[in-house]
């Protein structure tokens, strides 16, 4: 299958009997995933942990790649998880990304499936690398290189990538006059550009890859409470309509488990063999977003969000600004 004879899976529910309210132990019932590969970016907090956990019980080789992993050791060792390989790598850092890589590949291990899991979120101005703006560099730009320096096994025998994204991605299409916010910050914005490019990337990414029998997936978590949320006050948190003033989440909120649930779904599902390059939420395949629904904040994926020519135009910056491209 050739990019030409591709033919994109349609943004549509497919029934997977599963829910909001599954959790990630529930996805991979059943599922016997031994002697396959996988590599968890942030797997050592929140929604990575029990992305981390469900997959090891099944069977699955996990590594870790983490900023500190001296720390992450420490923490998979507490929950039961010491056999999980861990690895230095910061996503905000080119050279990092690349060492990891390169040590990935000359381990011999295989690679089934890439979880790109880790994240920042609504930080304050941050300035990483070459003057990138912090989360779509660490979001976005890292998880990119990650991806085509992996190719080479990647490749081998189709593995699946999920790309973590989220409802941010409503705040804002990919600003491509000036993606680095150079004429000004909004932390908001700036993380709905990294969250949109997340999606648009496992759409150009499964474009690409299907003909190797790669298939990549972006995944809606829910709004779970996580380290994620650390740069932000409880205020805002109250102002966004997140918790009352106790701090009480409102009705919807999902814990960990239930948040680990889409990506191991999207990672691991036999239902979505030969598919592909869709946005994903609560366990299925994510309907568009009905702009006349209560709901549409927080439900469906926008169009902008699985826009092919943007996904073709987002991976042409980004190969520029990497100076990476496996597809080149």
């Amino acid at each position: 299958m050739s990019r030409v004879d591709f033919q994109p899976t349609p943004q549509q529910p497919i029934g997977s009997g599963f829910g909001h309210d599954s959790t990630a132990g529930a996805v991979v019932g059943g599922l016997n995933l031994a002697g396959c590969a996988a590599i968890v970016t942030g797997g050592y907090s929140g929604l990575g942990l029990e992305t981390v956990r469900a997959l090891a019980g099944a069977g699955v080789e996990v590594s870790v790649p983490a900023r500190r992993p001296d720390h992450a050791r420490g923490v998979l060792a507490a929950a039961d998880l010491g056999g999980v390989a861990v690895f230095e790598m910061d996503l905000g850092s080119q050279e990092s990304v690349k060492r990891f890589a390169a040590q990935y590949l000359g381990s011999g291990r295989r690679l089934d499936i890439l979880i790109n899991n880790a994240a920042i979120m609504a930080c304050p101005e941050t300035r990483v690398g070459p003057g990138w703006e912090a989360q779509f560099a660490t979001n976005h730009l890292g998880h990119f290189t990650l991806v085509n320096e992996l190719w080479p096994v990647l490749s081998v025998d189709g593995a699946r990538v999920v790309a973590l994204s989220s409802t941010g991605h409503k705040r804002s299409g990919i600003h491509f006059d000036d993606p680095q916010f150079t004429q000004g910050y909004d932390k908001w914005e700036a993380y709905g550009q990294a969250k949109t490019a997340n999606s648009l990337f496992a759409v150009e990414l499964d474009a690409l890859g299907a003909e190797h029998g790669v298939r990549a997936f972006a995944v809606n978590p829910g709004g779970i409470m996580t380290g994620l949320q650390r740069h932000l006050t409880q205020e805002e948190m109250v102002a966004a309509g997140w918790m009352d003033a106790e701090g009480t989440l409102r009705e919807g909120f999902k814990n960990a488990e239930q948040g680990a649930a889409t990506s191991v779904w999207a990672a691991t599902s036999p239902l979505l063999d030969g598919h592909g390059g869709v946005y994903c939420e609560d366990c299925d395949i994510a309907a568009p977003t009905d702009p006349a629904s209560e709901l549409a904040r927080i439900s469906g994926v926008d169009a902008h969000a699985i826009d092919p020519e943007g996904a073709r135009r987002l991976w042409e910056l980004s190969a520029e600004l990497t100076g990476v491209n496996a597809f080149g």
